[in-house]
């Protein structure tokens, strides 16, 4: 099984944006610490705004932030979001579907367990469960000036929180 570029930097943008609460963080940014293009990066905001996963704001001031809290983002509902419009295999799309083995094959069955097997490991994870003391990842993506993760209260930072200014200046 391999995921598609987009669903892996659909959750380096989630991850990204974890680590920088408090704060409106720019594609840019994201595109700079996780190694990506920033054009492919657009699309990939693009839809995880349409689902609900981040809020945007344009302008000069814009960018992005998680519009829940990371602990209401779980990763099998992230990886749905991604990889559900692709069939896994060729057998899984009936309308486009060749194989001359489908009605008498095991390997689908198989297939379809394991594939189950898959997003019910990745139902039981959050967000939060990716970034919470995870020290190896906040260097290359948190911010200067950005707080400290915190995920016991669930509450997501307010617009408020991302225009003050980071403590200590």
């Amino acid at each position: 099984m391999r995921l598609t570029t987009r669903t892996n930097l659909a959750m380096r943008a989630l991850m990204f944006c974890a680590l920088n609460p408090g704060r409106i963080v720019r594609k840019h940014e994201i595109a700079e610490a996780c190694n990506a293009s920033e054009n492919h990066l657009a699309q990939v905001v693009n839809t995880l705004a349409q689902r609900g996963f981040v809020e945007t704001q344009r302008g000069r001031s814009g960018g992005l932030r998680l519009a829940r809290a990371m602990d209401q983002i779980g990763v099998g509902e992230v990886l749905r979001a991604f990889e559900a419009t692709l069939p896994f295999a060729e057998c899984f799309d009936l309308e486009t579907n060749t194989c001359p083995l489908y009605e008498a094959c095991l390997f689908r069955e198989a297939l379809l367990e394991a594939l189950e097997a898959f997003y019910a490991s990745m139902d039981r994870r959050t967000l939060a469960d990716m970034v919470a003391d995870n020290t190896a990842l906040e260097h290359p993506l948190r911010l200067p000036g950005s707080p400290a993760v915190s995920v016991c209260s669930g509450a997501r930072p307010t617009a408020a929180d991302a225009a003050a200014p980071p403590a200590g200046l």
